[in-house]
C-alpha cells in the first residue's frame, strides 16, 4: 500500500476500511459513530495520503477505484491485527464491540440461522453488525482477501492456508408441494426419475451428485430448469408439480411453508458442513465469538 506522505495513523485506516467496506460515506460515518462531514474530511485526508481518490461516484453509489480494491484486503489485515493487538491483553468487551462481520454462506443457511444469528448478537453484542454474502458465481479468495470473515456450509475452498472446522454430515431430502403425485406409494428411483425437476446452481449446472446416482441404475431424469438461490426454487415448488432437493437441517424451515419433503431413493453423499476462516483471524476474541455462535446456532443439527 503506497503512502504519499507521513501521518497515516490507525484511525485513518480504520476509516479507510469502514470505506471499502460500506463503499458509503455515509454508512462508514454510522459505522464509526461520525457525523457525515467528518466521515467527508477523512475520506478527503485519505485520498490526499495515498494519492487515490479510492471512491468514486457512480450514479447514486459509491465504487472504490482499481488501487483501492488492491489494497482492501491488506487494509483489512492490517486493521485487525491491530485490533487483535489491543484486546489481547484483556478480556472481550462483547457489550461495547463495534465491529461488522461477514459471513459468506449459501442462501439456505442465511435463512434457516440467520434470525437465531442476528438474535444472538443483539443480546450478547448490541454494536456488532452482521453481513451475509451470497456464493458467488464463480469462485473467488474472499476469506484471503478480506471480502469475507467466516465461511459457513459446504467448504470446497483449495487455499492451503484457510483454517477449517468440520460440524456435521448433512444430507439432501426432495422437496415438493404438498398433495404432490410423489407423495402417493412408495417413490422408487424410477418414479422419483420420472418426475420433473429443479436445480438449485449458483453456477447454472443442470447436472449433480442425482444424476450420477441415477446413472449407475441406468436411468435418467428431466431437469426442466436451474435457479441461483434457494428460496426462488421454493416459490417455484409450492406453484408446481417440480421436484427440488433441500439439505435436511431445512425440513422444519420449508415444511412451515407448506412445503413437504421425502427421502430421496438414492444413494447420495454427504454434505459435509462446516466452518472456514483465514489464519489472522484465528486468534481474534471477536472472531472466536462469531464462530462459537455459528456452532451454538447449528448444534441441534450437529446432535
Amino acid at each position: 500500500m503506497r503512502v504519499t506522505q507521513s501521518g497515516m495513523d490507525l484511525n485513518l485506516l480504520t476509516a479507510l476500511d469502514a470505506l471499502l467496506d460500506e463503499c458509503s460515506v455515509s454508512g462508514a460515518a454510522q459505522r464509526m459513530h461520525l457525523s457525515e462531514p467528518a466521515m467527508s474530511r477523512t475520506l478527503g485526508r485519505i485520498r490526499r495520503a495515498l494519492g487515490d481518490p479510492i471512491l468514486v461516484r457512480a450514479g447514486h453509489t459509491m465504487v472504490p477505484t482499481p488501487h483501492a480494491l488492491a489494497i482492501r484486503a491488506e487494509v483489512r489485515v492490517i486493521v485487525e491485527r491491530a485490533r487483535t493487538l489491543f484486546v489481547g491483553a484483556g478480556e472481550l468487551d462483547l457489550r461495547t464491540l463495534s465491529r461488522t462481520f461477514t459471513l459468506l454462506s449459501h442462501d439456505a443457511f442465511t435463512a434457516a440461522c440467520g434470525a437465531a444469528l442476528f438474535a444472538r448478537a443483539a443480546r450478547e453484542a448490541p454494536e456488532v453488525r452482521l453481513k451475509f454474502l451470497a456464493e458467488a458465481h464463480v469462485d473467488t479468495p474472499a476469506l484471503r482477501e478480506g471480502i469475507a470473515d467466516l465461511e459457513v456450509g459446504v467448504i470446497d475452498t483449495i487455499s492451503p492456508e484457510v483454517l477449517t472446522e468440520h460440524l456435521f454430515d448433512d444430507r439432501m431430502v426432495a422437496c415438493v408441494r404438498a398433495g404432490h403425485p410423489l407423495l402417493r406409494g412408495r417413490c422408487t428411483p424410477e418414479r422419483f426419475a420420472a418426475a420433473e425437476h429443479l436445480i438449485v446452481s449458483r453456477r447454472g449446472r443442470p447436472a449433480g451428485p442425482v444424476d450420477a446416482a441415477l446413472a449407475e441404475l441406468g436411468l435418467t431424469r428431466r431437469v426442466v430448469g436451474t435457479v441461483p438461490t434457494f428460496p426462488s426454487s421454493l416459490f417455484l415448488l409450492q406453484a408446481s408439480d417440480l421436484v427440488g432437493l433441500v439439505a435436511g437441517q431445512l425440513t422444519t424451515l420449508v415444511e412451515g411453508m407448506g412445503l413437504r419433503t421425502f427421502e430421496v431413493p438414492l444413494a447420495l453423499p454427504a454434505l459435509p458442513m462446516g466452518l472456514a476462516w483465514h489464519p489472522r483471524n484465528d486468534a481474534d476474541p471477536g472472531h472466536a465469538w462469531l464462530r462459537q455462535c455459528v456452532r451454538d446456532v447449528l448444534a441441534p443439527a450437529i446432535r
